[in-house]
């Protein structure tokens, strides 16, 4: 049974996954590098919880406080000690990865499972910085986490079944299904969907057409829910120029190279939704 679960790292997934664990009165201990981080981590739960009540979405009984009580907050990495089970949400850059897990293999104990919420990394090639390579796995979480019942689970090449099974379970605690796939870079979700969105903005690029004009063809003649540019721009397009550039590099294909587009989007701090300009003004 898993009893306490660390998420390392207090942005937008780190935020949403602790919030639905604490929702299921799961422990969580919450993991970021500067307090501020953290804080702004419970001002946004607390927002989502009471906006998600008005809506009818979630009971308008629950007691926050309560709900609250189960996240403890930390800077430092040495709390998650006890942790049964570390969901990793750390930027994607390999030398941030390549630094921590080794921390966190130290930490924690040998029976703690490790799931990289990556977009792009190998899973193979982050258990390769531990000593616990069959308990490392890759569970990609879809955003906003609280809304979405589907989770990408990726098997690396030594991932064993009982790990598989041990994170199955704890999904269905928080009332979520996954589909496993294996270890490649960008996995399926994400190998897929940067192709659309990298190309729509090669198309705005070309002046072919506008970002709405892009997102409505995707809405309306392939029913899609959101359009590759305002998905983009709510994963956060910083996080999409680094998930084409890993595919690029591991991959070897041009047919990812990022746009430049997007590259002088995010040199002008333009992510998208989280920083209130993307393709869109929010």
């Amino acid at each position: 049974m898993i009893g306490k679960v660390a998420v390392i790292g207090a942005g937008v997934m780190g935020t949403g996954i602790s919030q639905v664990l604490a929702e299921h009165q799961i422990d969580v201990i919450l993991v970021d590098l500067a307090p501020a981080i953290l804080e702004d981590a419970l001002a946004a739960i607390r927002q989502n919880l009471r906006l998600s009540m008005l809506m009818g979405k979630t009971s308008k009984e629950l007691d926050l406080s309560a709900l609250l009580a189960h996240i403890s907050v930390t800077t430092s990495l040495k709390e998650i000690k006890h942790a049964d089970f570390v969901i990793e949400n750390i930027t994607e850059k390999w030398i941030a990865k390549a630094e921590i897990y080794p921390e966190m293999d130290s930490i924690c104990q040998p029976d703690c499972i490790f799931a990289a919420n990556t977009s792009a990394i190998s899973i193979t090639r982050l258990a390769g910085l531990t000593r616990r390579a069959d308990k490392v796995l890759g569970m990609h979480f879809m955003n906003p986490v609280p809304q979405k019942a589907m989770v990408e689970t990726v098997r690396g090449r030594y991932t064993s079944n009982l790990t598989l099974e041990r994170a199955e379970a704890l999904l269905a605690r928080i009332n979520k299904h996954h589909i496993i796939v294996n270890d490649t870079p960008g996995f399926v979700a994400n190998r897929i969907s940067h192709l659309f969105i990298n190309e729509a903005i090669w198309v705005v690029q070309e002046k072919t057409g506008s970002a709405e004009q892009v997102d409505a063809i995707f809405q309306h003649c392939y029913n899609h829910e959101t359009g590759p540019l305002a998905t983009a721009d709510l994963i956060g397009l910083d996080t999409v120029l680094l998930t084409l550039e890993e595919l690029y590099q591991s991959l070897a294909n041009d047919k990812f190279r990022p746009a430049p587009l997007l590259q002088q989007m995010v040199a002008s701090g333009l992510y998208g939704r989280k920083s209130g300009q993307g393709f869109y003004k929010y």
